[in-house]
């Protein structure tokens, strides 16, 4: 009788500590729906990038026509002595315009380094966030088993019980009928 006492206690502990792992896999069900924030994450640093790309292309698309009219102006600049002082004046104004638009190619190319930087980093934590989340799915599924062993073994252990207190009831009544 103590020792289906103390085989009930084990069993108690036993559930408890199923039911604190049960917990710790809510747990990493949340640490699976942050991953599901970064990824989203992920998808709007992937857009920003492309928009920067986007970006970067016309800036050099306008500065291979801005050199172009830089060496159609430095041309007319030779023809026509005339016209020196316009021309310089125009040729300021690429010159400006091209040194512009070189400074703003160089601002996008930083940021699409950096944007493809963030877009590394919110990759690795997705792998990592997926691996815990299939883990967790792992440990979630070993759990449900155990209990499911545990309540299977405790109801076994309950008819057991019943059964030697039939058998004990038996006795009782055999030895008072005497």
């Amino acid at each position: 009788m103590e020792a289906i006492k103390k085989k009930m206690q084990m069993l108690k502990l036993d559930k408890e500590n199923a039911i604190d792992r049960a917990e710790q896999a809510e747990t990493d069900k949340k640490a699976a729906e942050d991953k599901y924030k970064q990824e989203m994450q992920l998808k709007e640093a992937k857009h920003i990038a492309e928009e920067a790309d986007r970006k970067y292309e016309e800036v050099a698309r306008k500065l291979v026509i801005l050199e172009g009219e830089l060496e159609r102006a430095e041309e007319r600049a030779e023809v026509s002595e005339l016209k020196g002082s316009d021309l310089e004046e125009e040729l300021k104004n690429v010159t400006n315009n091209l040194k512009s638009l070189e400074a703003s190619s160089e601002k996008y190319s930083e940021k699409e380094d950096k944007y493809e930087e963030e877009i590394k980093v919110l990759s690795d934590k997705l792998k990592e966030a997926e691996t815990r989340a299939e883990f967790a799915e792992r440990t979630v599924a070993k759990l449900e088993k155990f209990i499911d062993d545990l309540e299977d073994e405790l109801y076994a252990q309950k008819l057991k019980y019943k059964a030697i207190s039939e058998e004990l009831d038996h006795a009782l009544n055999d030895m008072t009928s005497l």
